[in-house]
């Protein structure tokens, strides 16, 4: 009797362990694709938020006005998104630094880091505005943006150069 409930506790012990490996796959297939959802998801609210921005669109379907000028830089900024996901940059992926990045993808020159926080939807008192400068230096290390005098910023023209 002991050795039949003995077999039968292995077995179970043995479909467990399958069944948390299941898990563990699957657990990292979800991540991912949440990943990407929110990618997709920060991506379509940025291009809504242009386009709500945007002058109407000409009859003859000519250029935009100022929506085609800030698609380009947006666009731009996927394959250094991307760059950025594969090599396990945490930091350029965070949903802080690419609300940071496309802010500047849409700005029509240098920034300030208290126009950066505007910008980002942030405070503007002096421990965010510090805040934000550490995570601009960030990017300035990674070779995002450059700062081309103390406390301005851009984006580099790596960033928006194929």
């Amino acid at each position: 009797m002991f050795e039949v409930l003995e077999v039968r506790e292995s077995a179970a012990r043995v479909r467990a362990e399958r069944l948390r490996e299941q898990i563990a796959a699957l657990s990292g297939e979800l991540e991912g694709v949440e990943e990407e959802l929110t990618r997709l998801r920060i991506t379509r609210e940025t291009v809504d938020q242009v386009l709500a921005d945007s002058g109407p669109v000409s009859a003859g379907g000519g250029p935009v006005g100022d929506l085609e000028a800030a698609m380009v830089p947006l666009a731009e900024l996927v394959p250094v998104m991307l760059k950025a996901q594969e090599a396990g940059d945490t930091v350029v992926t965070s949903q802080a630094y690419r609300q940071i990045l496309v802010a500047f993808a849409e700005a029509a020159g240098p920034m300030r880091c208290k126009d950066v926080c505007e910008a980002v939807g942030s405070a503007t008192q002096a421990r965010h505005v510090e805040g934000m400068r550490s995570k601009l230096k960030r990017l300035v290390d990674r070779g995002l943006l450059s700062e081309a005098e103390p406390g301005l910023f851009a984006l580099t023209s790596r960033t928006v150069a194929p």
